[in-house]
C-alpha cells in the first residue's frame, strides 16, 4: 500500500507547482509537476490532473498563494482564481487543507535552506537576531515579516507590495506622473515586479535620453519583454536596459528598506522571487544596498541589518510542505 504524503503547492502569476513529501514534509519531494498557471481555468483543474497522474494517498495538504488570505479562501491577486481549503480538502478527501498566503509559506521554508541556498548581500553585525523580513519580486512583489519570540520565528502575512509608490528625487517624481496618466495610483507593485521592470523601461525610453533601437523594439514585441531587458542588460549589449535594470535595483533596495524598518528585521532581511537570482551581478553592483540603507538616521540600523538573497527556487514549496505537517498535526490533536 502507498504510504500517506503530503501535498505542497507553490501558486504563482506565472506557474504552479505541486508536489508530494514524505511525512516529515523534508528532504526531495517524491512527485513533482510544473504548470503554466494562465494555461488552466482553475487551480481545482489543476489538482484533478496531478491527481490523475499520481493518483495519492495524501494525508494533509497546504498551498501557499499570492494573494490576500481570509478564513481559508484566496481570490489569486495575478489570476482569475479562487483557492479555497475547504474545496481543497474535498477533493482529496481529506479533513482539513490549508491555504497560506506565498510569501507565508515562503517565509516558513527558510528554516529549511541550507548556507548554499543563500547569498549574502550584507553581513550585518555579529550575532544579529529579531525579526526577519521577506521581499520577493516576481510576477508581483511579495512581502512577510517573521516574528521573533525569542525561541522561534513566526511568519505573518502582509499586502505591502500594493502600498503607494513613494519617489525621492527628480527622476522618480517624473516616474510617479508618468504612470498617473495610466493608473489612479501608484503602488511599489507596478515598479518592482516583471511588469515593474516593464513599466521602468518605458519610461526611460519614453522619457529619457536613451533610444530604443529597432532591433530591440522587435525583440521587446517577439518575446517576454521582462526577459528581454534583463538579458541585454547584463550581456551589455543595450544601455536602455541597463538603466532600466539599475533603475529597477535602485528602487527594489528602497522599498526592502522601507519593509525591514516596518517589521524592525534585526534579525535580517531576505529577498526571494525569480528576478534577484537571475540578475545577482546587478544586485552587487550598490544601487540596490545604497538605496536600502539611505534612511537618514536610521542608516545605521539598516547596516547592522543582514541581507540574504535567497538562490532555492523551491523555498515556497519547502515552506507549503512544513506547513501541510503542521496541519496534520492540528488533525491528530
Amino acid at each position: 500500500m502507498l504510504a500517506l504524503m503530503l501535498l505542497a503547492g507553490d501558486i504563482g502569476g506565472t506557474k504552479t507547482i505541486l508536489a508530494l513529501f514524505e511525512e516529515d514534509g523534508r528532504g526531495a519531494p517524491a512527485a513533482e509537476e510544473t504548470y503554466k498557471s494562465r494555461e488552466h481555468e482553475s487551480f481545482d483543474g489543476i489538482v484533478e490532473s496531478f491527481r490523475a497522474k499520481h493518483r495519492p494517498r495524501v494525508k494533509s495538504a497546504c498551498v501557499g498563494v499570492a494573494g490576500p488570505v481570509k478564513n481559508g479562501r484566496c481570490e489569486a491577486t495575478n489570476l482569475p482564481w479562487i483557492v479555497d481549503e475547504r474545496e481543497l480538502a474535498r477533493d482529496l478527501g481529506i479533513g482539513s487543507a490549508l491555504v497560506l498566503n506565498d510569501l507565508v509559506a515562503y517565509a516558513h521554508g527558510i528554516a529549511a535552506l541550507r548556507p548554499e541556498d543563500l547569498l549574502v548581500l550584507n553581513e550585518g553585525a555579529p550575532g544579529a537576531a529579531g525579526n526577519r523580513a521577506v521581499i520577493a519580486a516576481g510576477t508581483g512583489l511579495g512581502e512577510a515579516g517573521l516574528f521573533w519570540d525569542g525561541a522561534a520565528h513566526h511568519p505573518f502575512a502582509s499586502e505591502g507590495g500594493h502600498t503607494d509608490f513613494a519617489p525621492r528625487n527628480p527622476l522618480e517624481m517624473d516616474l510617479l506622473r508618468f504612470l498617473l496618466k495610466e493608473h489612479e495610483r501608484v503602488s511599489w507593485e507596478r515598479l518592482v515586479s516583471g511588469m515593474g521592470l516593464v513599466n521602468l523601461y518605458r519610461f526611460l525610453r519614453d522619457e529619457g535620453p536613451l533610444e530604443e533601437p529597432a532591433w530591440l523594439a522587435e525583440a521587446m514585441r517577439a518575446g517576454d519583454p521582462g526577459a528581454v531587458i534583463g538579458q541585454h542588460a547584463r550581456d551589455g549589449r543595450s544601455p536602455l536596459c541597463a538603466r532600466t535594470l539599475a533603475l529597477f535595483m535602485a528602487l527594489y533596495g528602497a522599498e526592502a528598506g522601507d519593509l525591514a524598518l516596518k517589521v524592525m528585521a534585526t534579525g535580517g532581511v531576505y529577498l526571494g522571487g525569480g528576478i534577484a537570482p537571475k540578475n545577482l551581478e546587478a544586485l552587487q553592483e550598490g544601487a540596490f544596498l545604497e538605496r536600502f540603507f539611505s534612511k537618514g538616521r536610521m542608516r545605521p540600523l539598516l547596516e547592522a541589518m543582514p541581507v540574504r538573497v535567497i538562490l532555492n527556487e523551491k523555498t515556497g514549496l519547502l515552506g507549503a510542505a512544513q506547513g501541510a505537517l503542521r496541519q496534520a498535526a492540528v488533525a491528530i490533536r
